[in-house]
């Protein structure tokens, strides 16, 4: 008896068919949960910039609670050479259609909407945005109460994104934090650790002069205002005070915290504003007890960082 013979035709096509049908329903599965993805990642970030404003604690509060506080921040993009806000016109004119939307890490890379920074990229971004999204908490009065700043970095193995907060004198630092990162486990991505973070509440960005004066020491090696670096993690501690020197510094937000202390009527000099630079923080010591050179004890913690699903802003 003879064997049937193959259809190899049959074969090929019944193979295409499932491959296509396959296809349309992972699109349409993609498509379906594009919508609830965005939300999550909106909803993280909100969650990580309340955090550095130290306004979410994530063991007791809830989302409500994100979209209810967060209402109290407005979103504004900022010229970083100018240091000015961009209305609707000039969002418009700077191709952006719609500020909410508008994602800094994206615009680099857009030449028309950043800048190279050759040789002169201490923070290891390649491009800078031309513009920026800040998050602004104004009090009764309408002037600024604190403002979050996106920033990024690059550190051991990768770019490090995070929020760092000023209170209204536009100096002193409030809280930080960071939602994404390459760092090595148990000792760069130390970096997240509601103890070092709480280590930046109280220093000062700038001296009197208006010179950066804060960054990352090497463990150990005290210095004023400084922030003691993690044992091991020497590599992401320059990349941490790289990154905040220059976001700090004219290529960031200087101008534009120049112009909100313009505008308020005050200066570094001001005695409103110039206060006394803060100790050497250690890891492990609170602020207060350096202050006072007390027998030391854990920092109080405070709220830990919730993970960013790709909200890369800066």
């Amino acid at each position: 008896m003879s064997k049937p013979k193959s259809n190899n035709a049959k074969t090929i096509s019944v193979a295409l068919t499932l491959c296509l049908v396959c296809s349309v329903l992972v699109s349409a599965a993609a498509v379906g949960l594009k919508p609830a993805q965005v939300e999550n990642a909106r909803l993280d970030r909100n969650k990580n910039i309340l955090v550095a404003a130290g306004m979410f604690n994530p063991a007791t509060d809830t989302n409500e609670d994100v979209a209810e506080r967060f209402k109290d921040f407005e979103v504004e993009i900022i010229d970083l050479n100018k240091g000015t806000y961009l209305d609707d016109d000039a969002l418009k004119t700077a191709g952006i259609p719609d500020r909410n939307a508008y994602d800094a890490s994206q615009a680099t890379k857009n030449k028309a909407l950043s800048e190279d920074l050759g040789s002169n990229d201490p923070a290891g971004i390649g491009r800078k945005p031309k513009y920026a999204k800040v998050y602004v908490k104004n009090d009764d009065a309408g002037q600024p109460e604190m403002v979050v700043l996106p920033i990024q970095g690059y550190g051991l193995w990768g770019t490090i994104y995070g929020f760092l907060t000023l209170e209204s004198d536009m100096n002193t630092i409030k809280g930080i934090s960071f939602y994404e990162h390459k760092e090595t486990p148990g000792l760069g991505a130390r970096i997240e650790e509601p103890e070092w973070r709480a280590m930046w509440s109280g220093i000062h960005s700038y001296d009197e002069n208006g010179a950066v004066a804060t960054g990352v020491t090497k463990a150990g090696n005290p210095k004023e205002n400084w922030v003691d670096g993690i044992s091991g993690a020497t590599l992401t501690g320059r990349g941490v005070s790289n990154m905040i020197q220059f976001w700090l510094g004219e290529q960031g937000y200087k101008p534009y915290l120049d112009q909100l202390r313009k505008e308020s009527g005050k200066t570094l000099a001001d005695s409103e504003v110039k206060t006394s630079q803060s100790p050497y923080k250690k890891l492990g010591q609170s602020l207060n007890q350096h202050q006072t050179h007390k027998q030391t004890h854990p920092v109080t913690e405070l709220v830990a960082v919730v993970p960013a699903a790709h909200g890369k802003e800066a």
